[in-house]
């Protein structure tokens, strides 16, 4: 992952987020760990799910952050590869649900046009 765009996470960069905004890092943290607890939802479920997100986000960090921890929390590689196809799925099946608007405008655009003509 290493590049520009996508510097190679660090314990320097981590510290450097947590001293600019303490209060803030320390808020977020806790966050994380109280959604990503063993809840109605398994932790190995949360973790799916947040790695089917990062694939729609497109977050290298979290798709590299939350696969690793999806393996330790016992989700298979088969189980991973699901969630990232219903990501796909989700992600595709958007585009095509939002074409109702590209539609809707055309119809309208022509309809428009039929009244003035």
């Amino acid at each position: 992952m290493e590049n520009e765009m996508y510097p190679e996470p660090s314990t320097e960069l981590n510290r450097q987020r947590q001293e600019l905004a303490p209060a803030t890092a320390a808020a977020f943290k806790a966050f994380s760990e109280s959604v990503f607890a063993d809840g109605a939802l398994p932790g190995k479920t949360k973790e799916l799910i947040a790695v089917a997100v990062a694939h729609v986000t497109q977050c290298p960090y979290c798709i590299r952050s939350h696969t690793g921890r999806a393996l330790r929390k016992g989700a298979s590689q088969q189980e991973l590869m699901e969630a990232i196809w219903v990501a796909a799925e989700m992600r595709a099946g958007g585009a095509s649900a939002h074409s109702n608007l590209a539609l809707d405008t055309m119809n309208r655009i022509a309809a428009k046009h039929a009244h003035t003509t």
